[in-house]
């Protein structure tokens, strides 16, 4: 009996020092717990993030001292190619791209391709010169950043123009209300320095989106559509 007794307390004292030698141990480590080491993990997040981003979504230093597009549009491209319907007085537009993450009705302002506020600050801008919906025969010409400026509208604008395909829908809105649908009909890219994406289609309304390629925005591309209804 007396033995038996002093079985029971030896394994009662080695189980104790088993529970002990455990808690030491889970907070070994500099002193934590494993509960501090899982603190730690947000700190690390950012930076995981930053260098799982693809690098054709990171805008350079030398992508954004780039013009964005042509400075203006010129008189072969002009405004003036008769009116369709009665011009409004505010020349603010909206566009919608449904094939489009980020273009959902963005207000679209006229401003020239080197007005780097107006690019920072909107998903597009529409170059001056070039035309309006509301005229019978008009090149409608928007650029947009590719990639812009986090925080901003013109972040990720662009970036997923190339989704678009012949046949696809682009709506537009003018201050007075009407909605105006493009269907997507021709894809180019271009160099810098080629104008002739400006300049009208005889006898026809087009609208031109236009953005930097990736990775290296060195050239444009050129998404044109054709007006092919008036809500009014």
């Amino acid at each position: 009996m007396r033995l038996r007794k002093l079985v029971l307390i030896l394994a009662a004292v080695l189980v104790a020092a088993s529970l002990a030698a455990c808690s030491s141990a889970g907070q070994s480590s500099g002193g934590q717990s494993s509960g501090g080491s899982q603190q730690e993990e947000p700190e690390k997040q950012p930076q995981e993030q930053a260098e799982k981003q693809p690098e054709d979504k990171k805008m350079t230093e030398e992508a954004k001292e780039q013009q964005v597009a042509p400075e203006a549009g010129n008189t072969q491209a002009g405004e003036t190619g008769g009116n369709k319907l009665e011009p409004a007085e505010d020349k603010t537009l909206k566009l919608t791209v449904p094939k489009m993450a980020e273009i959902k009705n963005d207000v679209i302002p006229t401003g020239q391709g080197t007005n780097e506020a107006l690019f920072r600050d909107y998903a597009g801008v529409r170059l001056p010169l070039t035309g309006f919906p509301w005229h019978e025969t008009a090149n409608v010409y928007i650029a947009g950043h590719r990639v812009g400026f986090p925080g901003t509208n013109s972040d990720m604008a662009f970036y997923d123009l190339e989704d678009l395909a012949n046949g696809d829908e682009i709506y537009v809105e003018d201050a007075e209300g009407r909605k105006y649908t493009y269907v997507v009909f021709n894809k180019d890219i271009v160099e810098p320095t080629d104008l002739s994406v400006l300049k009208r289609v005889e006898g026809k309304n087009i609208l031109t989106l236009q953005t930097c390629t990736l990775p290296d925005y060195s050239d444009r591309v050129i998404y044109q559509a054709e007006l092919k209804d008036i809500q009014t």
